[in-house]
């Protein structure tokens, strides 16, 4: 197997014509979600990639997005392609572990030069595809395309200068992109044969069955260079995607860097007479030359007219939008500064995606038009002042400035004016709960006087309850009129006060029912119920004034029944006494009478 990065020389950022490809791409990782084609582009890709280096130490992944999440893997993925130890990775598997590892990977690639944009150990932990794809891109930017160095151009552009003159001399090959040129698979399979003739007849293909070209390079590559299917045909031929080719390309420019390049390509052609010159020919091809110079020309003319008209748009733009980024004013207003957000939003997503684009293309226009007029012997091209990419990336920097700027103070902004918006919401919430505090104070201290007036009440009438039963449950046992007559003038004075007594428990039941009330109707406690003065209960009241009420026409019975019984008493003893007085003087004759007669019994 080729070692590509046994020893990798220390980073360098090229510099040509301004153009900062590991800036690009991290503009264009800030930016939305991939297209679904494009990322299992990406991923089959960038899985076959990582393979490629991760079986030098006997192991692979399957699932880039589910593979990497505990940082093991990145960790062993960077010490494989770097050639240099990373710390020790932390072997737990809690979430906080697989920060760890990941950070330590994220530590590791910022150490050697590269700026990680919007890419967290935790999007990785979580197994954010976008932003996992974003990293290995990184990656392979930094250790497979950065140090790339053809002719004082670096990184995207040398590997496509370098494609450019391996395949020169093929026809039906013109690499201008790492998308579209590559589609037919000529391209691939004019780099195998410029290094390793033997391996493809180039000139038994035809540009019109690109399947096959592309699925004999992929072949070929694997099984004789060591390459690994990192694509499938079918999707380099419709949906070409140039993350993934760029990686694939990039290995064969380590596979072919150091070896020698094959001079005599043209196939063997049997031997034929030389027919004699003909001039009208000749000149026919010398116009034909000339037309050709000419068109090359015309499209380099074209190329730059298309360059100036892309860059002044860009421009125009740029300083369109600068003044709106550069306006911070909100009139102290959430409402306008949410809408600011939304419009900042929707310039994100909407607005800034195809400039981005027309950025990206502007660069590839300039950088195909240098190479075209390289190759051509020509003067580079030089645009107007103010026109270079350099002034563009320049203008581009100061515009992403001015955004994170403003988004920066706008984010700011909303937090200050939601930071007022929940002190004011305190500040309402506090006066709310002062004034359920002062409801609740004047509730408990209406409360307190009701007990406090409720034991009051309570315990004398109670007392007067418990003698009124014990007086009304008392037997009546008389043995004269007069006994019973006091018995029924004290019960008649006692019910005369009955009145004033039924007023004392309604008022009783008064404060019963208005504590009742307060505990309802502030959903309190139903302990509160409770009096704390006094251990009498409202029913023990009320049970008691039941039973004297009860009591009372009972007792009213039982005293008139009884002085019904001493009045006939009372006249038993008139007639008996009326009786015995009659009898009386008539026994005291007869007494008498026979007295005197014994007496004269005696005396004879």
């Amino acid at each position: 197997m080729v070692d590509y990065y046994a020893a990798q020389p220390a980073f360098h950022q090229h510099q040509t014509s301004g153009y900062d490809y590991t800036q690009q791409e991290e503009e264009w990782d800030r930016e939305g979600l991939l297209d679904p084609a494009w990322e299992k582009q990406q991923k089959k890709t960038f899985t076959a990639w990582c393979n490629s280096h991760l079986r030098k130490a006997g192991t692979s992944i399957e699932l880039i997005e589910e593979d990497f999440r505990n940082g093991l893997k990145l960790m062993l993925l960077l010490e494989v392609i770097s050639g240099e130890p990373l710390p020790r990775p932390d072997r737990g598997k809690m979430r906080f572990h697989k920060i760890a590892n990941v950070n330590k990977a994220l530590e590791y690639i910022e150490s050697k030069g590269v700026k990680l944009v919007s890419i967290g150990a935790e999007e990785i932990v979580d197994g954010n595809v976008k932003m996992t794809l974003g990293l290995i891109w990184t990656i392979i930017l930094r250790f497979a395309i950065q140090d790339i160095n053809v002719e004082e151009l670096s990184a995207r552009d040398g590997l496509l200068l370098w494609c450019q003159r391996k395949t020169a001399p093929y026809n039906n090959v013109n690499v201008q992109n790492f998308h579209t040129s590559w589609k037919d698979g000529l391209a691939f399979c004019a780099l195998i044969h410029r290094h390793r003739p033997e391996l493809i007849d180039y000139y038994q293909l035809h540009k019109g069955d690109p399947i096959y070209n592309l699925n004999l390079a992929f072949d070929v590559a694997e099984k004789h260079l060591d390459i690994p299917r990192m694509l499938d045909a079918e999707d380099v031929a419709h949906h070409p995607e140039e993350k993934s080719i760029m990686t694939y390309v990039s290995c064969f420019y380590h596979a072919f860097r150091n070896a020698p390049e094959v001079r005599s390509l043209p196939p063997p052609i049997r031997a034929q007479p030389v027919p004699e010159r003909d001039w009208r020919k000749e000149a026919e091809t010398a116009a034909n030359r000339i037309c050709r110079v000419l068109k090359v020309n015309q499209e380099n003319e074209k190329m730059m007219q298309e360059y100036e008209h892309l860059a002044s748009d860009l421009l125009a733009w740029i300083n369109h939008w600068m003044p709106w980024l550069a306006n911070r004013t909100t009139d102290d207003n959430l409402s306008k500064a949410q809408k600011k957000l939304d419009d900042f939003r929707n310039y994100r997503r909407h607005e800034k995606p195809p400039r981005i684009e027309d950025k990206g293309r502007l660069e590839t226009l300039f950088n195909t038009l240098q190479t075209r007029l390289r190759l051509s012997n020509r003067p580079a091209f030089l645009p107007r002042d103010g026109h270079l990419v350099k002034d563009i990336n320049n203008a581009w920097k100061n515009l992403e400035d001015s955004e994170k700027g403003f988004e920066e103070w706008l984010l700011s902004e909303i937090m200050r004016y939601n930071i007022c918006s929940q002190w004011d919401r305190l500040g309402m919430l506090a006066s709310q709960r002062r004034t359920a505090l002062e409801e609740a104070e004047r509730v408990a201290e209406r409360l307190d006087t009701l007990y406090l007036d409720f034991a009051k009440r309570a315990a004398p009438f109670n007392n007067w309850l418990d003698g009124a039963r014990e007086d009304l449950a008392d037997l009546v046992i008389v043995h004269e009129m007069r006994e019973i007559q006091e018995l029924c003038s004290a019960h008649d004075q006692f019910k005369s006060t009955l009145g004033d007594a039924d007023k004392e428990f309604a008022s009783i039941s008064a404060i019963e029912k208005e504590i009742e009330r307060l505990v309802e109707a502030h959903d309190l406690d139903r302990e509160l119920l409770r009096n704390p003065y006094t251990d009498l209960a409202a029913a023990d009241i009320r049970r008691k004034w039941g039973e004297v009420q009860q009591a009372v026409p009972r007792r009213d019975g039982q005293l008139q029944s009884e002085l019904r019984r001493q009045q006939n008493n009372e006249r038993l003893r008139t007639v008996f006494a009326d009786k015995a007085n009659q009898v009386g003087p008539w026994l005291e004759r007869e007494l008498e009478r026979v007295r005197i007669s014994s007496q004269i019994h005696l005396f004879c």
